[in-house]
């Protein structure tokens, strides 16, 4: 008497990779134009999403929907905030890849951009925060407030003095880096315009000579050979250039473990367009065996 075949065992189906890009920020800070950046980029994106939702929705079936989703969350949600931050960590846990951005930018900013589109501030309504209409920059300090512990955790983008293109690029530069490392950002910007608010880290470059004095090279960028010869002639450069990049590798394996997933190195000069983009094109450069380096320029793109 023959023995029936076992049938094979069936396989579970595999689970779809999901990726999560939550976005969240100050009002007025461009998560619109963030979130159409990622829409362009094949995300299914989801605007105000209520946070104790969040789990839900990521847990449904339809791959569509659930795959690749960016979901806007702002300080309307109100007391469901205080979640938020736990439940990134338990949908990593659960396989989701989660990258937390924070829009953030100067407050004299937001203030002329609430000017400029006549929108009110989402706090200043007195059904929401119940104390009454706030002025502008107090209700601005108090969102600083309630998002705060999010911010932490988020990798921060400082829109101060990004332009719409400016922004959607600097979109596209994070979707192309890795998820699974550390993703290291050097920036090059101008002091006479505040320190970017996502730096982590800040150079002072302006004891360097300065090709701002000479005339020829005064209309050139750190990016033109001329200004890139004139600061290889100074010692002083190439010593500073070793300091900068001998802390960065220094402490890097650290900043990887400490389960950061960005890390912004602003070097700064006078007017963000000589020594400080010289030197972030040549960090740039000596950093890309890292794999995941970024490289930009504030008062350049600002303009560009």
């Amino acid at each position: 008497m023959s023995t029936p075949a076992v049938p094979p065992a069936t396989l579970a189906p595999p689970l779809v990779s999901r990726e999560l890009v939550l976005i969240s920020g100050i009002s007025g800070s461009g998560k619109s134009v963030a979130l159409h950046a990622l829409e362009d980029a094949g995300f299914f994106c989801v605007d105000n999403l209520p946070p104790e939702l969040l789990r839900a929705y990521m847990g449904l079936d339809n791959p569509r929907y659930t795959r690749r989703v960016a979901v806007a969350v702002d300080v309307r949600a109100g007391r469901s905030l205080n979640g938020l931050v736990p439940l990134i960590a338990e949908l990593r846990a659960e396989g989701v890849t989660i990258r937390p951005l924070f829009l953030d930018a100067a407050t004299d900013t937001l203030v002329r951009r609430f000017s400029e589109t006549r929108r009110p501030h989402p706090l200043s309504h007195p059904e929401i925060n119940g104390n009454g209409q706030h002025a502008l920059i107090e209700a601005i300090e108090l969102e600083r407030l309630l998002l705060a512990e999010l911010r932490e955790v988020s990798t921060v983008i400082d829109t101060s003095q990004l332009r719409p293109a400016g922004l959607r690029a600097h979109m596209r530069q994070l979707l192309a880096t890795p998820t699974d490392r550390l993703t290291l950002v050097f920036e090059s910007f101008a002091f006479k315009y505040g320190v970017p608010l996502d730096a982590d880290y800040v150079f002072d470059v302006r004891m360097l000579p300065n090709p701002y004095y000479v005339r020829d090279l005064r209309p050139q960028n750190g990016r033109d050979a001329p200004v890139i010869a004139f600061l290889e002639q100074q010692p002083e450069a190439a010593e500073l250039m070793a300091q900068i990049e001998a802390f960065v590798r220094r402490w890097l394996p650290a900043l990887a473990t400490d389960q950061r997933g960005y890390v912004t190195v602003a070097i700064g000069c006078t007017g963000g367009q000589h020594r400080s983009v010289y030197m972030v094109e040549q960090l740039g450069r000596r950093f890309a065996d890292h794999g995941a380096t970024l490289v930009r320029h504030r008062e350049l793109d600002a303009v560009g």
